[in-house]
C-alpha cells in the first residue's frame, strides 16, 4: 500500500474457545497487513483458554473477565483499551485469509464516509457456501446474513454499498464509533452488530462489502445453534432493534409485521420445545420497550436513506440439522 498505514487494532472476544483459537489466532499472525494489535477479551472461560494464548502468542494483548458478560460488552472492552485508528470485530471460531486486513482496510480508505466494512464470510465446513456478505433486515425487524446458504458463485464478487456488517468479522472506523458509541451492552448478544449499523447509518455513514476480504466461520461454534440462549437474545432484540432504530415513519408503517412475526415466531418454538425460551424473550423484550424508546437517536439522513435497505420480506429460512451441522 503506498498510502499512510493505519494501526487496526482486532479485538477477538472468547468464551471456552480454546478448541478454535489456534486457528484463529495463527491466521491473525500471518497477516500480509504490516500493523496491528491483536486483543484478547476472555469471558470467565473454564477451559484454559488464557492460558493457552498466553502460552502460545505471546504479542497477543490478553484481557481477562471473571465472568461471561456476552459479545457486546466483551467487545467494548476491547475497543476501549484498543490504539487503532481502525477496530476490527472477529469471532473467535474463524480463520481468516491473509489478506483479509489489508482487503478491509484499503476499502475504508477510498472514502472518509465510510465508516464500516463487512467481509465475506463462509463457512468452515463448506467453503463453498456463503455464510454472510453484510447485514440485511426486513421491515418485520428480522435480520440475516445475506447470501447465507447460497453457493459461492461469484455472485456476491464486486465492492458494494450495503447495510451493514456482520461483527463476526467487521471493520469499523474508530472516529465513527466515537460519534455514535459502541455496542449496545443491553443487547448482550445478536443484533448488537445491526444496532450500531444503524445507528452509524442514522448518523450519516456508510458500509461497503469487500469480496476479497474472506473470513471461514464454523457457524455457531461458540453459541451453539437454536439453544435457549440463541433463541431468548435473538428473539428479544429484534422487537428493540426496531423500537429503537427504525424512523418514526418506517417503524409507523412497518408495525403490523413487527406485531406479526413476534407472534407468528410462539407457536413455532414451543413445538420445538423451546417454549420458555421464546416466552421469556417477549416478555423482557415489551419491558425493555420504554428503555428502548428512550434510546431513540435523531437521524441526520433523510428517511429513505434507511428505507432503501429495509426489505418487505426475509428470505425463506434454509435449514439445519439439530447439531448445527450443515445439511
Amino acid at each position: 500500500m503506498n498510502r499512510p498505514i493505519p494501526l487496526v487494532s482486532v479485538v477477538v472476544v472468547n468464551y471456552n474457545g480454546k478448541g478454535f483459537l489456534e486457528k484463529c489466532l495463527s491466521s491473525l499472525s500471518s497477516q500480509s497487513y504490516p500493523d496491528i494489535e491483536i486483543i484478547f477479551v476472555d469471558n470467565g472461560s473454564s477451559d484454559g483458554s488464557t492460558e493457552y494464548v498466553r502460552k502460545e502468542f505471546q504479542d497477543v494483548k490478553i484481557l481477562e473477565i471473571k465472568k461471561n458478560l456476552g459479545f457486546a460488552k466483551g467487545n467494548n472492552i476491547g475497543i476501549k483499551v484498543a490504539r487503532g485508528e481502525l477496530i476490527a470485530t472477529l469471532n473467535n471460531d474463524t480463520q481468516v485469509t491473509s489478506r483479509w486486513l489489508e482487503e478491509l482496510v484499503w476499502a475504508m480508505k477510498t472514502d472518509p464516509d465510510i465508516g464500516m466494512c463487512a467481509s465475506k464470510m463462509l463457512f468452515m465446513e463448506k467453503p463453498d457456501m456463503i455464510q454472510s456478505t453484510g447485514l440485511a433486515i426486513s421491515r418485520s425487524g428480522v435480520c440475516w446474513d445475506r447470501g447465507i446458504y447460497e453457493t459461492d458463485n461469484g455472485q456476491y464478487g464486486s465492492v458494494e454499498e450495503i447495510f451493514g456488517p456482520c461483527a463476526g468479522a467487521a471493520l469499523y472506523r474508530k472516529k465513527m464509533l466515537e460519534e455514535i458509541g459502541l455496542f449496545d451492552e443491553d443487547f448482550h448478544a445478536y443484533l448488537e452488530d445491526t444496532d450500531l449499523a444503524f445507528r452509524g447509518r442514522l448518523s450519516g455513514w456508510k458500509c461497503v462489502y469487500v469480496p476479497k476480504a474472506v473470513v471461514y466461520h464454523y457457524h455457531g461454534g461458540t453459541a451453539g445453534f437454536e439453544t435457549e440462549y440463541t433463541i431468548y437474545y435473538a428473539n428479544r432484540n429484534i422487537l428493540w432493534n426496531t423500537i429503537k432504530n427504525f424512523p418514526f415513519w418506517v417503524l409507523m408503517s412497518s408495525l403490523p409485521w413487527i406485531i406479526g412475526r413476534n407472534i407468528a415466531v410462539l407457536p413455532y418454538y414451543f413445538i420445538k420445545g423451546h417454549g420458555k425460551a421464546i416466552f421469556r424473550s417477549k416478555i423482557d423484550a415489551i419491558k425493555g420497550i420504554p428503555k428502548m424508546i428512550a434510546r431513540r437517536s435523531r437521524s441526520h439522513v433523510h428517511e429513505k436513506d434507511i428505507r432503501k435497505f429495509i426489505q418487505t420480506w426475509a428470505p425463506a429460512r434454509q435449514h439445519m440439522s439439530k447439531e448445527g451441522k450443515l445439511k
